[in-house]
């Protein structure tokens, strides 16, 4: 009989490991798309959806300018890469 370990996992470290997952499947997908004739193969993983909050909030001072915002654009790989890092992430 082996005994499983019961580690549970952060929830940072899980959400560290999907983001990570999103930015390299996406970048992964821009290089295959930049790699590939046009056509319908290259616009299926060009295409993609943003989200994020847009760059509003602005803090002006004297020496510095402040601005909070993040948008996050997600396309076919990446969402094969939350689902690669998804599953590596059960042994680790």
């Amino acid at each position: 009989m082996s005994i499983k370990s019961s580690r549970k996992k952060s929830l940072g470290f899980i959400l560290l490991v999907l983001v990570l997952g999103i930015l390299v499947g996406s970048a992964l997908g821009e290089i295959i798309g930049m790699i590939l004739p046009d056509g319908v193969v290259k616009q299926f993983f060009l295409s993609s959806v943003s989200g994020g909050i847009s760059p509003a909030t602005t803090l002006n001072a004297v020496l510095f300018t402040f601005t909070i915002g993040f948008t996050i654009k997600l396309n076919v790989i990446g969402v094969l890469g939350i689902l690669i890092t998804a599953y590596l992430l059960r042994w680790y």
